[in-house]
């Protein structure tokens, strides 16, 4: 198997929706930072562009970026929709055509627009049509189609494990809090491509006090667990990393961030959808036969406070090399580009502390969970 290496990347500031990116189109948006991040690294023609995306127009909506970036009309790019994991699965799947030789350098990640995302409805000839009715969230699980489905599941998700509220709030102040450190610090400025006079990520509260939570209503009618704080904002925004061979390496006389050491994705009940980030984090330290004392930096995709008290449950010794710059309840969550969002955050995460290995993981709508190994070079 050949080696498969990331240079590095770009991360667009986070929107929320409806905010600064508000007529911005994905693919715009997408494209900005793609050519920020080709013009950072030289990359005129690469084997591949591969970019996930949840809610956009659809029609390999990765082509349309990367046209719109100015790519060369002989690039392939492709759309890969896992929904929240599709940015994490892009890589994934990048890193698998270097691998296999396919190819030597290719750009991957993911970038969403919630605020221009088209309104959908069902053909008349569809059994679940039911007039002219629109909807924003696609079907997940046969014979359940509603708005709410995530955050039913998180609420289950909750209740099955007997999480509390108040475990849930100690997460969402502890991840506004380290969002803000990392602002003020500018521990990230070297993965941000500031576009469309964007100046910072628009979801962090520095105010987040526990006041705050206890005035926050409830998300769903009848829940008592999922509010709006410890679930994520609805957001836009874009993020890609370069990844290359040896060959290309060695070629261009460059040297790398980090190796791909491989990747490992589950499925699980889409019910309780939160689950699944846990499950593939601890399929793929098996595969590589890592226990967590091993990992010296894990990123997962917060975007349910869910999320973080499994994994202190689960990777107990590890709660201080979770998240360490804040996570999705605070900067927040654009589908497709999450997953590309949290791998730079987990390169700048292990050159901080000078680690080896670091994991990123993420849950996806339908119960599917994908997680992928680094090492630092």
């Amino acid at each position: 198997m050949m080696k498969a290496y990331i240079l590095g990347g770009l991360r667009s500031y986070v929107g929320v929706v409806n905010g600064m990116y508000r007529h911005i189109p994905a693919e715009k948006l997408g494209a900005a930072v793609l050519r920020q991040v080709m013009d950072k690294y030289n990359i005129t023609e690469p084997d591949y562009i591969i970019a996930g995306n949840g809610v956009g127009a659809g029609g390999n909506i990765a082509r349309l970026m990367a046209l719109e970036a100015g790519v060369d009309c002989s690039v392939p790019a492709f759309t890969v929709d896992v929904q929240c994991g599709s940015g994490l699965e892009s890589i994934a799947v990048a890193a698998a055509k270097l691998h296999s030789g396919e190819a030597d350098c290719i750009i991957a990640g993911g970038f969403e627009s919630s605020s221009t995302q088209p309104r959908r409805g069902y053909n008349p000839n569809h059994p679940d049509y039911a007039g002219d009715g629109w909807y924003s969230v696609a079907k997940f699980m046969p014979d359940v189609h509603r708005e709410t489905v995530m955050l039913e599941g998180a609420e289950l998700a909750a209740q099955r494990e007997q999480i509390t509220k108040a475990e849930m709030d100690a997460w969402v102040l502890r991840s506004h809090r380290l969002a803000t450190e990392a602002r003020a610090s500018g521990a990230l400025q070297e993965i941000i491509a500031p576009v469309f006079g964007a100046e910072q990520d628009e979801g962090i509260r520095p105010r987040m006090s526990q006041r705050l939570l206890d005035r926050m209503p409830k998300v769903l009618e009848g829940g008592e667990l999922i509010t709006a704080a410890n679930s994520c904002l609805i957001n836009d925004g874009a993020a890609f990393v370069v990844l290359c061979s040896e060959k290309y390496l060695q070629e261009h006389g460059l040297k790398a961030q980090a190796r791909v050491v491989g990747s490992a994705a589950c499925g699980g009940d889409p019910l309780v959808s939160p689950r699944t980030a846990i499950t593939a984090l601890q399929k793929l330290l098996a595969k590589h036969g890592l226990t967590e004392q091993d990992i010296d930096d894990f990123e997962l995709n917060e975007a349910f406070a869910v999320i973080d008290v499994l994994f202190a449950r689960s990777f107990a010794q590890s709660v201080d090399k979770y998240n360490v710059f804040g996570g999705a309840l605070a900067y927040g969550h654009p589908y497709g580009a999450s997953g590309g969002i949290i791998t730079l955050h987990l390169l700048e995460a292990l050159k901080r502390c000078s680690g080896r290995y670091g994991a990123a993981s993420v849950a996806a709508a339908g119960g599917v969970g994908t997680a992928l190994l680094l090492e630092r070079v």
